[in-house]
């Protein structure tokens, strides 16, 4: 059994309310139709009645168990408006503009219990998805910023089939600081856990090992890792280290040999976005491996990005995910 397909039946478990704020495109109608056939969702369609029946009528697609929300509807306008003008501290004529726009309506529905995940960004820039369920969900206690993790799994690392991996963050923040680092790095370790029974054993790399250089980068990645130990006492995490060090025994013996991390390192936390963006896409393409995501994290409620390019396979995967991200905040 793969991965995905591990993550699905635990999506069937209890599926959640996931909304889709880019309701009448194509792929989005099909992924939800699809996500409802499999147990894996409740999907909630975001946009006007009439217009999406006449997509899902066009291309043979059922909405069986599908409910399609107007994001027009005064109702919910007005209770948003409140909620957003209290939470934000302006004023309510201000938040009605705001909240009847497609992605800060789907993320009061998740703020307000109206739905429990949000999956979008197939018509919307990412930073707009960010922004959006900054300003209306929020984020985690403990959390300042989103960031985001990659699920690597690899065909065949040193004799292991199918070895699994988590990269972050390699898709939010350019340049994180001691402190994100430390919750990029504690969150993602939260999330291997939940979604996919991993044990974390965090690295924090760096092109320093254990002081072998002296630099301000790698003093920052010796900061996170003091803040994460003093954020979480129950994950294993070690650091700073290079990339080898890390995931290869022979060459952590050499260098770090008292590390109960370093050569079985699951969790890889990239000093910055330069690194986890060139490094998770060298091993999806050099090693054929399948790269999962990215999966947001960070929220208070779940949230999920799609590429524009998106198909309607990763749009079911990210549905799973995010249906299961739903589950550990019930």
């Amino acid at each position: 059994m793969t991965l995905i397909e591990n993550i699905m039946n635990s999506a069937k478990e209890s599926p959640a309310r996931i909304v889709y704020p880019e309701g009448k495109d194509e792929r989005i109608i099909e992924a939800a139709s699809n996500a409802y056939t499999l147990g894996i969702a409740k999907p909630i369609l975001i946009g006007d009645e009439d217009e999406i029946k006449q997509i899902a009528s066009e291309k043979g697609l059922s909405l069986t168990g599908i409910i399609i929300q107007s994001n027009k509807e005064k109702s919910f306008i007005e209770k948003y408006a409140v909620s957003y003008s209290k939470t934000r501290g302006v004023r309510e004529a201000i938040a009605k503009r705001l909240v009847k726009k497609p992605l800060p309506f789907a993320g009061m529905m998740v703020k307000e219990g109206d739905a429990d995940g949000m999956v979008a960004g197939v018509t919307s820039a990412t930073a707009s998805v960010i922004q959006a369920a900054s300003l209306t969900i929020g984020f985690k206690e403990g959390m300042s910023t989103p960031s985001s993790f990659f699920i690597m799994v690899l065909p065949n690392f040193q004799g292991e089939i199918n070895k699994t991996l988590i990269f972050a963050d390699a898709a939010v923040n350019v340049q994180p600081n001691a402190k994100e680092l430390a919750e990029i790095a504690v969150f993602s370790g939260i999330n291997a856990k939940a979604l996919i029974n991993l044990e974390p054993k965090i690295a924090f790399l760096s092109f320093s090992t254990n002081g072998s250089a002296s630099h301000k980068d790698a003093d920052k990645v010796i900061e996170a890792l003091k803040i994460a130990k003093e954020m979480n006492t129950g994950f294993e995490m070690d650091g700073e280290m290079q990339v080898d060090t890390a995931i290869v025994p022979r060459v952590a013996v050499k260098k770090m040999p008292d590390s109960k991390v370093a050569g079985k390192a699951n969790v890889l936390v990239f000093p910055n976005l330069d690194a986890g963006n060139i490094g998770y896409k060298l091993v999806q393409y050099l090693s054929g491996a399948q790269a999962i995501g990215p999966v947001l994290q960070g929220f208070a409620k779940p949230v999920n990005d799609m590429s524009r390019g998106a198909s309607v396979d990763d749009l079911i995967s990210v549905t799973a995910i995010t249906s299961v991200q739903a589950q550990g905040n019930n």
